[in-house]
């Protein structure tokens, strides 16, 4: 149960604060021993990031859907193209590849590189722009380079909205909005990732995955009220030096 939870916070907290939830759980995992806790865990966690991200802009949501925002709801699908593009390719062509980037070096290059461009949003004037459907695909863009692991998903998409002068709520919400598809995507990869493969001997129990997914949504819904409150307060950079002093960290021991 410790491993799981460790996992879920981990999973919850790193998932939407830009700090990377698949370098941190890499280092993690190298780290803190942990071992793979099989398939259906690992689709679960992202199941419960996804829940988290529905609870939290339900009101949104609704407003799209009932007032049938056709516009926004093709930004969402244009922004996922390029990671959709770029995930099947690295799943069908390039998986010894992928693999080789899984390694605690590997993530602490990718958090280095996130630490460099999260502490320059510091120095990007405030803007009062929508989100275009140019700007849709350029921070779909963001999110395709973030299938790196230690690179943020939600740093990049952010980041490349304040370049195009993107209100700070507006990024936000459309940042976490486009990234139902990726979390949904890569539970789809899981899942066949997993097809023909045997089960884990450690495959983790129903009720501890249900406890983890819903322990990750619980965490990740406090980390996006977070992160939203750091773009309103305009401190968003200070989680470049995080990131960075975790890349020298993971690249020094």
């Amino acid at each position: 149960m410790i491993e799981v939870t460790l996992l879920s916070i981990l999973q919850g907290i790193a998932e939407f604060l830009p700090i990377s939830s698949s370098g941190h759980l890499v280092l993690g995992k190298h780290l803190l021993g942990l071992h793979e806790m099989g398939l259906r865990l690992d689709v679960f966690l992202h199941m419960g990031t996804l829940l988290a991200v529905f609870a939290f802009y339900f009101s949104v949501i609704r407003r799209i859907v009932v007032g049938r925002e056709w516009a926004y709801m093709l930004k969402i699908v244009l922004s996922a193209v390029p990671a959709g593009v770029t995930g099947l390719l690295l799943m069908t062509h390039f998986k010894e590849s992928l693999a080789a980037l899984e390694t605690p070096d590997a993530v602490g290059v990718s958090l280095v590189f996130t630490g460099f461009i999260l502490t320059a949003t510091r120095f990007l004037p405030r803007g009062h722009q929508d989100v275009s459907f140019g700007r849709a695909f350029w921070m779909g863009l963001a999110q395709a380079i973030a299938i790196l692991p230690g690179v943020s998903r939600s740093g990049m998409t952010i980041a490349a909205a304040r370049i195009s002068r993107v209100e700070a709520e507006k990024c936000a919400e459309f940042s976490f909005l486009m990234s139902a598809p990726p979390i949904a995507g890569a539970a789809l990869l899981e899942l066949l990732k997993g097809l023909g493969e045997a089960p884990a001997a450690a495959e983790v129990s129903w009720p501890l995955t249900i406890y983890g997914a819903l322990l990750a949504a619980v965490v990740g819904y406090l980390s996006l009220k977070a992160l939203v409150k750091s773009l309103k307060s305009r401190w968003f950079w200070l989680f470049g030096p995080y990131c960075f002093l975790m890349g020298l960290l993971a690249l020094l021991f």
